[in-house]
C-alpha cells in the first residue's frame, strides 16, 4: 500500500473553536471574550467560510471525519440555528462516519430545553458541561454565571433532550477549598450518572483575574501540596467505586464511553482546527490559525453579499491544497511546523504516558520502523522502573500511581 493509499484511509478529527462566553472566568487564559450578536454572527458566516474552504482537500485526500469537538470559549452561547449551520457546512464538506463522536461544551448558565433539543437534532451526540464545582461559593469566586442548582437542572434537561453520552468537567485545589468540600462535589456528580468526569487541579495561569488577585493578596489560600494529592488520589478511588475507569491523567470514564476525540491528541491522531486559534496536526505538521478575530473575519468575510450563497465558499487562497501547504499559508494559518522523528517520539512518549494503560512496544516500532524504544529510552526506562515511577505492563510501559503523581517531572526525561 502507497503512503497516499494509506493517508486516504486515514481518519481525522475536527476541532471547532467557538470564541465566545458571556462572561471570562476567573481563572481563564482561553482564547475567548464576550462579544454582542452581530459579531457571534460575523464570524459564524465566517467559519462557515473556513469549513467549505476545505471540502476540495477532503474530498482528494478521501479521509472520513471520525470525531469533531466544538471548544471554546462557549460554544452553547450560539443560537442553536448557528450551530445547526455549522454543522451543516461540516456535513457537506467532509465525510463525516455515521459512528461519529460529536461533542460540544457546555456551559449549565447558557442552556434551556429548547436549545438543548436543538443541539441534538444537529447532531451533537455528546456533552461536555462545565460544572467545575457544586458548590456556590466555589462558584462564585471562579466567576461561573450559574449556580449548583442550574447545573443540576442543565444536566436534567440534556437527559430529557436525548443526550446519553455527557461528560462534568469539575476543578480541585480550587483557593479556599476544602478536602470536604471537593469529597462532598464528587458525591453530588456521582449521584447524577454522567458517562464521563474530567477532574482537573487548577493552573493559575499568568495574566487571568485570578493571577492578578494572587499577586495582590486577594485570594484565598489554594489547598497545599499534599492536600492536593490527597484529593487527586481519593478521587480515582472513590470514582472506581462508581463505576469509572480511571484512563488518562484527569480522566475517567464509564466502560466504553472513554472521549475518542481527546484520546487522539493523547495516541497523534491527525486532527484539524477550525476557526481562530484552532491548532492542527495533519501529514506530520503542526500549524494553527490566526489568534486575531478583526483579522481572521477580514480575510474570511465576502467582499460581497453574492458569495454568502456559498458559491464562492471554495474560491478561498490556498483552498485546493492541503491545511498544511505553503499556500495556505498565504491565508490565515501561520506557525506551520513539520516535526523530526524526534519531535514524533517525544510526543509518542509523553503524551502517552498520560495514558494510564501506557505505551505500547510494538506500536511504538510500527510507528517508527528500525528504531528501538530500548536504544532511545532504554537509561531513561530503567531509571524511572528503579525509582519506582514507571512499571513494565504485558505489551509496555505505564506510570505508577507514584509516577502520576510527579508526572511533569517524569515526562520532561523523554525530551531528546
Amino acid at each position: 500500500m502507497t503512503l497516499a493509499d494509506e493517508k486516504r484511509r486515514e481518519a481525522l478529527s475536527l476541532y471547532i473553536h467557538i470564541p465566545f462566553c458571556l462572561k471570562k472566568c476567573s481563572y481563564c487564559d482561553f482564547l475567548s471574550a464576550p462579544q454582542d450578536e452581530e459579531t457571534r454572527e460575523r464570524y459564524v458566516r465566517a467559519l462557515i467560510r473556513e469549513i467549505r474552504s476545505r471540502k476540495n482537500w477532503a474530498e482528494e485526500t478521501g479521509r472520513h471525519v471520525d470525531t469533531i469537538f466544538l471548544g471554546g470559549g462557549t460554544p452553547s452561547v450560539l443560537a442553536a440555528d448557528q450551530i445547526s449551520r455549522i454543522m451543516e457546512a461540516v456535513h457537506v464538506s467532509f465525510d463525516v462516519g455515521k459512528d461519529a463522536e460529536i461533542s460540544m461544551e457546555l456551559n449549565p448558565g447558557t442552556a434551556d430545553q429548547e436549545k438543548l433539543r436543538a443541539f441534538r437534532q444537529a447532531g451533537i451526540n455528546r456533552l461536555s458541561m462545565g460544572v467545575q464545582s457544586l458548590q456556590d461559593q466555589e462558584l462564585r469566586l471562579l466567576g461561573r454565571i450559574h449556580n449548583t442548582g442550574q447545573a443540576k437542572e442543565a444536566f436534567l434537561m440534556a437527559r430529557k433532550a436525548g443526550f446519553d453520552n455527557v461528560n462534568i468537567d469539575l476543578m480541585s485545589a480550587l483557593p479556599g477549598q476544602t478536602f470536604s468540600s471537593w469529597a462532598d462535589t464528587l458525591t453530588g456528580i456521582c449521584a447524577w450518572e454522567p458517562e464521563h468526569i474530567s477532574a482537573y487541579s487548577l493552573i493559575m495561569e499568568p495574566g487571568t483575574e485570578f493571577a492578578a488577585l494572587q499577586d495582590a493578596g486577594k485570594l484565598p489560600s489554594l489547598p497545599d501540596e499534599d492536600t492536593d494529592r490527597e484529593m487527586y488520589r481519593y478521587t480515582e478511588d472513590y470514582l472506581a467505586g462508581h463505576g469509572y475507569r480511571h484512563y488518562e491523567i484527569s480522566n475517567y470514564a464509564k466502560p466504553g464511553r472513554e472521549c475518542r476525540h481527546n484520546c487522539g491528541y493523547w495516541t497523534g491522531h491527525p486532527y484539524l482546527g477550525l476557526g481562530i486559534g484552532a491548532a492542527s496536526y495533519v501529514d506530520g505538521a503542526r500549524f494553527s490559525n490566526i489568534a486575531d478575530l478583526k483579522t481572521y473575519l477580514s480575510y474570511l468575510e465576502p467582499a460581497d453579499e453574492e458569495a454568502l450563497s456559498g458559491e464562492k465558499m471554495t474560491d478561498l487562497p490556498g483552498s485546493e491544497s492541503p491545511p498544511g501547504s505553503t499556500a495556505w499559508l498565504e491565508g490565515i494559518c501561520t506557525d506551520r511546523h513539520v516535526l523530526t522523528e524526534e519531535e514524533k517520539i517525544e510526543e509518542f512518549m509523553f503524551l502517552g504516558l498520560r495514558m494510564c494503560g501506557g505505551i505500547e512496544k510494538e506500536d511504538f516500532e510500527r510507528r517508527f520502523p528500525g528504531r528501538a524504544l530500548k536504544d532511545i529510552y532504554g537509561k531513561v526506562i530503567h531509571k524511572h522502573l528503579a525509582q519506582g515511577v514507571m512499571e513494565e505492563t504485558e505489551k509496555g510501559f505505564r506510570l505508577t500511581k507514584r509516577g502520576i503523581d510527579i508526572s511533569n517531572y517524569i515526562l520532561a526525561d523523554y525530551l531528546l
